[in-house]
């Protein structure tokens, strides 16, 4: 099993014929991802990269089956690509563009709660189920098919600790960056829940950063839940209150938005913390006892 995405994944890509999306939709075809088609208004009708492009998302459902779509469209008009995934059936939807409006978004969660689809992002790096399928931008030969879930607000730190699990032979069964914006679709708790029932999963990697509740919602689920061994890392120890550091969502509003509060939550929910990023790898391994 897999989380989220897997080989029998049809995925479009929105933006299909722009420099983004022609870039990363090469990437993820040469990576093996079956990337069916993608999307560009106005231009349905033409086939690029040797895969049909369609003029909406719709098109694309129907007539290629597509289950997941992949976003790479302008900020403006980001959030009703986002609807229009939804609203067409996709399944999950990742949207890997930056800079939308906050307001765009709080539209778009409440817009697409009346969907049977997920969202992974904005302003993401995507998800991965390694040997699988790439649906985002992440780099593809650092990954190594094995049993070790990761969930990071943070695109670097996700890499970081793809290629520390990667090098000390344990390899990741899926890995999901949900983006750094104060708004996103899939929160960390929703990610840790879906390793926590994954059969092919036997350790979570929990990545996060100042700013917000969503780590210590993670924190006291797992508490009561948790049936897999964490290993936690915060970002922005360092980082002063009142200044956004990185992403648009990592800024420390009150005393619990700060590292420090949240490394102690999580501690005290049972959660192995570390308080260097180059100590997650060894530290999973030795939990594990692998």
């Amino acid at each position: 099993m897999s989380v989220l995405v897997n080989s029998s994944s049809r995925i479009i890509v929105q933006g299909f014929t722009g420099n983004e999306g022609s870039f990363h939709a090469g990437q993820m075809i040469e990576y093996g991802t079956q990337v069916v088609g993608g999307v560009t208004p106005g231009k349905g009708g033409q086939t690029h990269m040797d895969r049909p492009v369609f003029n909406t998302v719709k098109e694309a459902v129907d007539k290629e089956g597509a289950n997941v779509s992949i976003i790479f469209v302008p900020p403006a008009f980001a959030a009703d690509a986002i609807m229009e995934a939804a609203e067409a059936g996709i399944g999950v939807i990742v949207c890997i563009t930056e800079g939308i409006p906050v307001q765009d978004m709080v539209k778009v969660k409440e817009y697409i709660q009346s969907f049977d689809t997920r969202l992974i992002g904005p302003n993401c790096p995507g998800v991965i189920t390694p040997g699988e399928a790439k649906v985002g931008i992440m780099p593809g030969f650092i990954h190594r098919k094995g049993r070790i879930g990761i969930v990071s607000r943070s695109g670097t730190l996700t890499y970081e600790a793809v290629d520390q699990v990667t090098k000390a032979g344990m390899g990741q069964s899926s890995c999901i960056g949900i983006g750094g914006d104060p708004i996103v679709g899939t929160t960390t708790l929703e990610a840790v829940q879906l390793f926590m029932e994954d059969d092919d999963t036997d350790g979570i990697i929990m990545i996060g950063e100042i700013g917000g509740s969503m780590e210590a919602d993670a924190a006291n689920w797992i508490k009561e839940h948790g049936t897999k061994p964490v290993v936690g890392f915060i970002a922005g120890q360092t980082a002063p209150k009142g200044r956004t550091m990185g992403h648009a969502g990592a800024i420390v509003g009150g005393e619990d938005d700060t590292a420090e509060a949240k490394m102690r939550i999580m501690k005290a929910c049972g959660i192995h913390v570390v308080e260097s990023p180059a100590k997650i790898g060894a530290t999973m391994k030795e939990v594990l006892g692998s």
